[in-house]
């Protein structure tokens, strides 16, 4: 495993952490000793920083997350997020950046968590209703009464990210940025690199697209997410499915699978980026890791640049009803 410093927080963390999301939500959910078997073999592979939120499962995914490091809780930097909305049965009801808001879902992370403090804690989406002075207001609040350790921000936009970061340091954004998603590059990733932030990348592998492991629409079980996602829809999943013909023969030509190929191009892109891969399945995670064994040229490089432009994925990374709340 390799460390970095992480932004400005003084601590070194993984270059490469586990997002915990699939283990309960979005896609079919898994066992749930499986998913706790997984998390402790990425400790055991010194993986420290793990990633949740509170709408995952509807809180039962931080549930999860807690139980498998109650044990090994100094081993992790925990990161988790509050904002989105949900139902008790899964609706999407808004976003809320309300400071009286952020004191309240800060309690329940806790509780749900089982720890006494959260290591990152971010803002999921921007309120468009909430000046995000007052809500990084609330947020550093939190810092002041040792609840959160650091603040990030996920999806925000440059002027946004400016704004918080002179209400209150921002230690990471994290927002969807891989081989078929490279829109921070156009401003993002300077700001964040002015300002000391962590970079890091969720779906970095395109919610599993970029694996090879999709050939047809049909290889996407009834009731996954991504079967809502445009990216994986008609003419789009034939395009992008071009795209991912690209990654699997320069993975080839490198004696590398195609999930390690793009997750060593994001980190060739900067020792400011920590990508988040999430698995629910030991095989997947240890070969994500081995991406950290393979060494991208610079010929390598402007190979990928050639084949893969920026802009070159076809389709919304969202539904057009959930895009509204990207880059805010």
């Amino acid at each position: 495993m390799e460390y970095r410093q992480f932004g400005n927080s003084g601590i070194s963390v993984a270059r490469l952490g586990l997002g915990c999301m699939g283990m309960s939500d979005f896609y079919m959910p898994g066992d749930e000793a499986d998913a706790i078997r997984t998390i402790h073999r990425a400790l055991d592979m010194g993986v420290t920083f793990l990633d949740t939120a509170d709408i995952y499962g509807v809180g039962k995914n931080e549930e999860l997350v807690g139980k498998a490091i109650r044990v090994r809780r100094d081993e992790v930097f925990l990161a988790t997020k509050f904002a989105n909305l949900r139902s008790a049965t899964g609706e999407f009801l808004g976003v809320s950046g309300k400071p009286e808001y952020v004191h309240q879902a800060c309690d329940a992370s806790l509780k749900r968590l089982g720890v006494e403090v959260i290591d990152l804690y971010y803002q999921h989406r921007v309120d468009p209703k909430t000046p995000i002075e007052d809500t990084v207001g609330a947020m550093a609040e939190l810092v002041k009464a040792g609840k959160v350790r650091f603040l990030g921000l996920s999806e925000a936009g440059p002027a946004t990210i400016r704004r918080a970061h002179a209400t209150h340091p921002i230690t990471a954004l994290q927002t969807e940025y891989s081989l078929w998603s490279r829109d921070p590059e156009a401003e993002i990733l300077s700001v964040t690199r002015e300002l000391g932030i962590a970079f890091v990348p969720y779906s970095p592998l395109g919610r599993g697209f970029l694996t090879g492991r999709f050939k047809t629409p049909d290889d996407i079980e009834q009731g996954d997410w991504r079967r809502n996602s445009p990216r994986f829809q008609g003419e789009n999943f034939q395009r992008n499915l071009a795209l991912v013909s690209h990654i699997e023969a320069l993975s080839a030509s490198k004696g590398c699978k195609p999930s390690q190929l793009a997750l060593a191009w994001l980190l060739a892109q900067g020792e400011d980026i920590f990508p988040i891969p999430g698995t629910k399945r030991i095989e997947y995670l240890e070969e994500n890791l081995g991406a950290l064994e393979v060494a991208l040229t610079a010929e390598d490089l402007v190979e990928i640049d050639r084949v893969l432009p920026p802009d070159s994925a076809t389709g919304l990374r969202y539904p057009e009803v959930t895009m509204r709340f990207v880059n805010g």
